[in-house]
């Protein structure tokens, strides 16, 4: 029978290594999704808490949400996070400090993207 299934999935149709660069690529695209996957569901929890506002708080609907939909850990945990989070934003203030006291970049919202950086620092290639 392992004959069999030999010839049908042969080693090298489906092999176990793949070049590095298609890996680094595969898992870039794995985060993307995932992080896909969280926004929906934070999304979909943001809606159980308003449509169960008059007869659970806040953190009881997340809480049904996430057992609900049966999310595994550590997701369940991420996804009632940034629940939170955006039900924060909200309802607790946000204060910020001036921006004489804190040299903060133009754009707040992300960090550059040093993607390369470590694949250069290998090549020996220096960035001005």
């Amino acid at each position: 029978m392992w004959t069999a299934l030999k010839r049908l999935f042969p080693e090298t149709l489906f092999s176990r290594k793949i070049d590095p660069s298609a890996e680094r690529r595969l898992r870039l695209a794995q985060a993307r999704a995932e992080e896909s996957i969280i926004r929906t569901h934070v999304d979909n929890a943001l809606m159980f808490v308003d449509t169960l506002a008059e007869d659970l708080t806040f953190d009881r609907a997340i809480d049904s949400y996430v057992r609900l939909m049966s999310i595994p850990e550590p997701l369940a945990s991420t996804v009632a996070t940034r629940t939170l989070v955006v039900l924060g934003q909200d309802l607790v203030p946000y204060r910020r400090r001036s921006r004489e006291e804190t040299a903060a970049p133009a754009d707040e919202s992300r960090p550059p993207l040093r993607l390369g950086e470590s694949s250069e620092a290998k090549r020996g290639v220096k960035r001005a």
